[in-house]
């Protein structure tokens, strides 16, 4: 009876507390956003976690990770490895990259069972890296059952600069779907104005294109959410729904000023304006 009357306080208080975002994101995050001559492998971490808190979850061995490239897919489950990701299991890859091409990385994870929303998670994750300057091929779909197809090339990209996609379902326009936006967070070095500043929040229009402007440099991360129409069962043999996620993730370049641009920019001592 005792243990009862505790565990229905924790409810109630936990009720009366404020909530915090819990948005999850399937997450691809290259250590470079695109490959060049002098740096030919691309380093990958496939994790699973609240990317602007870095909060982590366990993320199992997925069921599939690939690379699209003109249309052809190369398997690359089995060269995953083990690592740890915000104290929590996520693995990585080394990829040489040894022609020029736009490189699609694609993860599909096992169902997670997330007991606080009562449902499960798939997400559906991708990045897409440029190899070598080329530039054909960025906005082809990969064949994943839902998915974000970017309509602003998704790399080159400044900071400050709007992100356009198309979510799709199957290859039909996701009307009206909603959209999660977080900014990885590495290292703490924002923080936000109130809890729903964590998580941003669009909607598609008519013809599932949404847009955001993405404000900080760094990674950012889209996930388009929908519900599948078949059920799983959870730990308790009840059938459950089941969210698919459509994540993809962007870099955001800083603006660069060219050093001797600045300089000239300084006045020499002898040059100095007269005081006032």
């Amino acid at each position: 009876m005792q243990q009862t009357a505790s565990a229905l306080l924790l409810l109630i208080l936990s009720c009366l507390l404020p909530c915090s975002a819990t948005a999850h994101f399937g997450m691809i995050i290259p250590a470079q956003n695109t490959v060049s001559p002098d740096n030919r492998t691309v380093s990958l971490t496939l994790s699973f976690s609240h990317p602007f808190e870095e909060i982590g979850m366990p993320l199992e061995k997925p069921a599939a990770f690939y690379v699209v490239k003109d249309d052809k897919k190369t398997d690359l489950l089995n060269s995953l490895e083990k690592t740890s990701l915000m104290d929590h299991l996520a693995w990585q890859l080394e990829y040489p990259v040894k022609r020029p091409g736009v490189y699609h990385f694609v993860m599909e994870p096992h169902p997670y069972w997330e007991p606080t929303e009562d449902s499960f998670i798939i997400h559906y994750t991708k990045v897409i890296i440029p190899a070598f300057g080329a530039d054909d091929g960025w906005d082809s779909a990969t064949g994943t059952p839902v998915e974000i197809i970017p309509l602003l090339r998704p790399f080159g990209n400044y900071t400050g600069n709007t992100f356009v996609g198309r979510v799709q379902q199957h290859g039909k326009a996701m009307a009206n779907t909603a959209v999660e936006v977080e900014f990885y967070n590495q290292q703490q070095q924002y923080s936000a104005a109130s809890d729903y500043h964590i998580t941003q929040l669009v909607h598609t229009d008519s013809n599932g294109i949404f847009t955001f402007t993405c404000t900080n440099p760094g990674w950012w991360g889209f996930a388009a959410l929908s519900t599948a129409e078949y059920l799983l069962k959870n730990p308790e043999g009840q059938e459950k729904s089941v969210e698919l996620g459509a994540v993809l993730w962007i870099f955001m370049d800083p603006p660069q000023q060219n050093r001797t641009s600045l300089m000239r920019e300084i006045p020499k001592p002898g040059n100095l304006p007269p005081r006032l």
